[in-house]
């Protein structure tokens, strides 16, 4: 781990806290870091370097410290609570030319957390692994899709309490629906989900 590199990318999460993206500078980062310019450019070709790289260590350190298993809501908290104590520099970058990057990095994050918990609820069941794939893409969606609503209504709703509702809602659905899809294909029935 290169402690410079880390520092850089904290002090643009500081920052990004308190302006939009576009109006981050390099200079903006040096004098904060304390570090000059070259510092900055041996690490990081550019601002958009900067944010790819900051993007993606938040996402590795989201994934790693995931998953406590034993309910959706349990491996959904954590990273709800890290969107959320990060939501004005999130809301930034939402809002900026990287979008494309952060939306990646969300997909990637609700993508391992609801295959993660998709594999250890029905780890005793034999499933194919076409219909567990269908589950998982459709969960992964629906988070993605939630996610992307609350950064549009300005992070002005509280996300958790909302996650902890759809969880309750769909409690069991998923199970159901990768159950449903084996017994209909055992029966070489077409299933239909009502």
């Amino acid at each position: 781990m290169n402690r410079t590199k880390e520092a850089i990318s904290d002090v643009f999460w500081q920052i990004l806290e308190e302006k939009p993206y576009s109006k981050i500078t390099v200079q903006n980062i040096v004098e904060r870091c304390q570090v000059n310019r070259n510092t900055f450019y041996y690490h990081f070709k550019d601002i958009p370097d900067l944010a790819e790289y900051s993007i993606k260590a938040w996402t590795d350190q989201v994934i790693k410290n995931n998953c406590e298993f034993g309910s959706p809501i349990n491996c959904l908290t954590p990273a709800v609570q890290e969107l959320t104590k990060r939501k004005t520099a999130f809301i930034h970058i939402y809002r900026s030319s990287h979008r494309e990057a952060f939306i990646r990095y969300l997909n990637e994050i609700c993508s391992y957390i609801v295959q993660s918990y998709i594999d250890w609820a029905t780890n005793k069941i034999a499933l194919s692994p076409e219909n567990k794939s269908t589950v998982i893409k459709v969960y992964k969606c629906i988070f993605v899709g939630i996610v992307l609503d609350w950064l549009d209504a300005g992070a002005s709703y509280d996300l958790l309490g909302f996650c902890e509702k759809v969880c309750v809602s769909f409690a069991g659905s998923g199970k159901r629906a990768l159950l449903g899809q084996e017994k209909a294909a055992f029966r070489g029935q077409e299933l239909c989900l009502q």
